[in-house]
């Protein structure tokens, strides 16, 4: 087998992208301190068709250099709106008839390998701050809880991880 060259992989310019139709799907981050996560959040984002992110309280906006190391340039491509407070984007999003689910680990949570969405519908998750998680003021205003099953010791993954399994997962059942 031979690897694929960047010519090989046809991507599509930045101005291309934009005109492309996305999934209606948002990510939501509530309070990320780093900003290689957040990079890689943009460049997942990217790669699935991701409608909007929503940079929400601490979380750094582009441009930033920290952000571009890991987003290489998908910080450009995907849509961002910055919101002071989560809570205002949940709000919004409400409005706006998306269904809200946070990526938290709750009692009564679905389990991420069991939900599933219907593609007449809009979707936005939310995914929390790296040692705190979620906020329960936007627990407590979400439409539901995904957990992501995990077997081993650890109680929790890397945030970005967390997007990229929850991003692919939409994606899949989304991109019909």
């Amino acid at each position: 087998m031979e690897k694929k060259t960047i010519l090989d992989l046809s991507r599509l310019s930045t101005s291309q992208y934009q005109q492309v139709n996305k999934l209606p799907f948002v990510v939501v981050l509530d309070n990320i301190r780093s900003l290689n996560n957040i990079g890689s959040v943009f460049r997942t984002s990217d790669a699935f068709l991701v409608e909007t992110i929503y940079l929400c309280g601490i979380t750094a906006t582009p441009p930033h250099s920290d952000i571009h190391k890991t987003a290489l340039g998908a910080e450009d491509s995907v849509k961002w709106i910055y919101c002071k407070d989560t809570l205002e984007a949940v709000d919004k999003l409400h409005s706006e008839g998306y269904i809200v689910y946070a990526i938290e680990q709750v009692k009564g949570s679905i389990l991420l390998n069991e939900i599933e969405l219907d593609c007449s519908k809009k979707y936005a998750v939310i995914l929390g701050n790296e040692v705190k998680g979620v906020q329960q003021s936007v627990v407590d205003k979400c439409d539901g809880c995904i957990e992501i099953p995990q077997f081993g010791t650890k109680h929790s993954l890397n945030v970005s991880v967390t997007a990229g399994l929850v991003i692919w997962d939409f994606f899949k059942q989304l991109k019909k």
